[in-house]
This record gives C-alpha cells, structure tokens and sequence, in this order.
C-alpha cells in the first residue's frame, strides 16, 4: 500500500531512533497494522493517523513513555488523534 510521504518521512526518522534490538520487529508490526488501518478506513495512503493507531494499539505498556517522547520527537501529533485514550 503507498503511503503519504510526509508520514513515511516521519515513521523512518522515529523508526531510527528506536533502539536497535526492538527497530526490526516495530517497523514490522507497526507497518503491518498501519497498512490494516488504511484499508479499513478505505483510503488510498497510510496516513499520520493510521500510523499513530498502530503505534498506541501495538506498543507493549512498558515502552509507552518512551513511544510517546518518540512520537513528539518525530513530528506526530498523537493528541489531534484523541491519543493517549
């Protein structure tokens, strides 16, 4: 699925930033359920929110602060979403 440039620009930095050892496996999970989220809101792109979704729906508890710190640093604003719920 194509993805908005600006989103996927921000998803690599923030992507970077997170530790080596967990980079892998969050790109995978976080890509795969953002995609999801995109096609069940029958859009053309993965957008901002579709990412941010997928980040607040997959991230395990005792990496939150750290995902949110993460998110503001990359230039998402988790917040026009209604996040943190």
């Amino acid at each position: 699925m194509n993805w908005d440039s600006e989103t996927q620009q921000k998803f690599k930095e923030m992507i970077a930033k997170i530790p080596v050892f967990h980079r892998r496996i969050t790109e995978s999970v976080v890509t795969k359920k953002a995609e999801e989220n995109a096609f069940r809101r029958n859009a053309g792109e993965v957008g901002e929110q579709d990412v941010i979704s997928a980040f607040f729906s997959d991230v395990p508890s005792p990496f939150y602060s750290m995902m949110v710190r993460l998110l503001e640093k990359s230039g998402f604003d988790y917040k026009k979403y209604g996040y943190p719920k």
